[in-house]
Order: C-alpha cells, then sequence, then structure tokens
C-alpha cells in the first residue's frame, strides 16, 4: 500500500490483473502502452476501476514492434488508431475525459516516422478531438540516432529540444496536455522558457 507520497502514481502495465492489484496499492493512473489491445479485460477493468487511463499507439509487442514501422501516412494512420481505442475505451465505460492518448513515439516508428510525429502534433491533436494527449519523447532511441548519443542519462537536452519544438511547431500547449520525461526539473525549465516566450507581448 502506498504510505510514502500522495504524488499521483501510474502504473505501466499490459494486463488487467496488473492494473486491478496495482491500483487496490494505491495507484492513480493505467498507462497501457498497448492501448488496451493486449488483454481483452482490460478497458473494462479499468472502467470498473474508475481511473484515468492512458492508450497509447503501438504495433505488434515490444519485442516485434521495430519491425512494423512501415505506414502509408503515420500521422493519419496513428491519429486514427488513437481514435479506434478511444472509442472502444468508451464503449467499455471509460469516459473521453477520464482517457489520455498517447502516440507512442519511439514505438513501431522509425525515424522518420518519429519525427512526422512529433512536427504533426496539431494534425494528430486535429483529428483526436478534445481527448488529453501525451508526449513521451525522453531519452528516446530517436535522439541517439540523431545526436550519436549512446547513453540515454545523456539525451535530456535532446529531449527539451523534441519537446518545446513539437509544441511551438504546432498551435503550442493546447496541442499536448502531458509531457512524460525523466528530468522532471530540465523539462520545466525548457519549458518555462518556451511559454514565455510565446507569451511576450
Amino acid at each position: 500500500m502506498r504510505t510514502d507520497s500522495d504524488i499521483p502514481i501510474s502504473i505501466d502495465t499490459r494486463r488487467a490483473q496488473v492494473a486491478r492489484a496495482a491500483v487496490s496499492a494505491g495507484a492513480d493512473i493505467v498507462n497501457d502502452v498497448s492501448g488496451g489491445s493486449f488483454d481483452p479485460a482490460m478497458l473494462n477493468t479499468v472502467a470498473e476501476l474508475g481511473v484515468p487511463m492512458v492508450l497509447m499507439h503501438m504495433r505488434g509487442t515490444p519485442q516485434t514492434m521495430q519491425s512494423m514501422t512501415e505506414y502509408d501516412d503515420v500521422v493519419n494512420n496513428v491519429a486514427a488508431a488513437l481514435v479506434e481505442r478511444s472509442v472502444a475505451a468508451e464503449r467499455a465505460g471509460i469516459p473521453r475525459w477520464m482517457q489520455i492518448l498517447d502516440p507512442g513515439i519511439g514505438f513501431a516508428k522509425d525515424l522518420q516516422g518519429n519525427l512526422l510525429l512529433l512536427k504533426s502534433l496539431s494534425q494528430v491533436r486535429s483529428i483526436v478531438g478534445d481527448v488529453p494527449l501525451l508526449l513521451g519523447t525522453s531519452r528516446k532511441g530517436f535522439i541517439g540516432k540523431l545526436t550519436g548519443v549512446a547513453d540515454a542519462k545523456e539525451r535530456d537536452p535532446g529531449t527539451i529540444a523534441s519537446t518545446v519544438a513539437a509544441l511551438c511547431i504546432g498551435q503550442g500547449a493546447g496541442d499536448c496536455s502531458v509531457v512524460r520525461v525523466h528530468n522532471v526539473a530540465a523539462i520545466k525549465q525548457g519549458m518555462v522558457v518556451m511559454d514565455a516566450i510565446r507569451k511576450a507581448k
């Protein structure tokens, strides 16, 4: 049971049984990288638990996803898949305001696919509607490919750049509701400066 903190806790799992146990122990959010498609019981379980759910886009499994990076149109394909999972979640009893959609940067996307999704976050937003969006570029492999930095822990500068750029290219913070990061202080500093520049008159 949680006893040490009142900070919201997210459980990252594709299994309904694990989600139920974690929420019973004090977790507040269920984050499923399969968008609730891996375990047929997941969506109904989360609806019953009454907690928010992150529905991420991914093809295949974590073991096979990098062999499934070909898309006709990565932005529209990913956005349409997110809408499909959102509708499935709503039908299971998870209202849209309890959903968070994640385009799955780094999951079943190649370098170009990741970059196009980040460049087109406003387009993703326009397709999925008003469901909150989560952006997770933190220390991802595509940053290492672009910069040549092999150690993921050394990719915070690239994380700041990818986060700020994705929000500035489009309409800004309205395109994204949640940012998932490792180095909170560093990313917050970048976001504060970005917001100040955007709001300057």
